[in-house]
């Protein structure tokens, strides 16, 4: 099934769903209840836009969006985030409320709103599995959190039924509201990370220059350059000293490139001895970034 339709279908789930929790929270007087409802109003728009910007990062690149729409769906990471972000700081308030004024709750109507909850997020989580995009991981991790809170709000409201420990709401509440936010500073960070063109974890400049230096008739690689554009697809572009046919170099510098998972590369040729134009040259060079051939 295509990611898309997936991201739709979870939209669909969510958005009738918090409307359900809404009326579980005031029919029960839980604030566990409510506050899980804040964070799936919070997911249910963010897939919203999920769902726009994945479609619209499909799009082949263009005289307009050289690089293709990709970011977009990336952008529909920063959205979703900074809903979660809003939503939990909200939930926590409420609570710390209902900790100064607390009010009775319905048990028993807890107890069934959870056990609906925890059926339905689990049938979601499993609809959203095993997505590839930044945008659907970030899905599917609300679903699975959805889950886990509703599993949470269930033995909560078992525990009060038997003990009559009302405080026990307030305090689930704001443990699934830290949980929400500190995963979403996480995911926000890992999304600004590839706005502000961070090399991606787990790839390493040094090794790629290495590795292209042991090229026979590569005499220096500098100027390299990588970028993500959705945390998935490597970019990279460089400039490579050499005194052998150009076409036999570039082919085998890409060649190494896309065993390091780089697809796409731009790679500028120089001769032996040739000026390069750029400022970094000179303070580069004046390391001795040349390449150490042993032949």
């Amino acid at each position: 099934m295509k990611s898309e339709k997936k991201i739709l279908i979870a939209f669909i789930l969510n958005l009738g769903f918090s409307i359900f929790e809404f009326i579980g929270g005031i029919f029960t007087g839980s604030v566990a209840i409510t506050s899980d409802a804040v964070h799936d109003m919070g997911d249910a728009a963010s897939i919203g836009f999920s769902y726009f910007l994945e479609r619209k990062s499909k799009k082949q690149p263009d005289s307009t969006y050289t690089y293709g729409y990709t970011r977009y769906s990336v952008l529909g990471g920063v959205i979703t985030t900074f809903i979660l972000l809003f939503g939990s700081v909200a939930v926590i308030t409420n609570a710390i409320n209902k900790i100064i004024n607390p009010t009775q709750i319905n048990y028993d109507g807890m107890i069934v709103f959870a056990i609906i909850g925890v059926v339905i997020n689990f049938l979601a989580a499993y609809f959203t599995h095993g997505g590839e995009s930044v945008n659907q991981k970030a899905v599917n991790l609300h679903m699975l959190e959805d889950v886990l809170g509703w599993a949470v709000v269930l033995i909560g409201a078992v525990v009060m039924r038997f003990t009559n420990f009302s405080l026990l709401d307030p305090i689930m509440s704001i443990c699934v509201a830290v949980f929400i936010l500190v995963n979403a500073i996480k995911n926000l960070k890992s999304v600004l990370d590839i706005f502000l063109e961070k090399v991606p974890v787990g790839v390493s400049i040094e090794e790629i220059k290495e590795h292209i230096c042991k090229i026979d008739g590569v005499h220096d690689a500098h100027h390299i350059h990588l970028r993500t554009l959705d945390g998935h697809n490597l970019y990279a572009t460089m400039h490579i000293v050499t005194d052998r046919d150009p076409h036999t170099i570039k082919e085998l510098v890409r060649e190494e490139l896309l065993e390091h998972g780089i697809t796409h590369s731009t790679l500028e040729l120089e001769t032996v001895g040739e000026h390069c134009h750029h400022k970094h040259c000179h303070t580069e060079h004046s390391h001795s970034h040349h390449c150490h051939h042993h032949h």
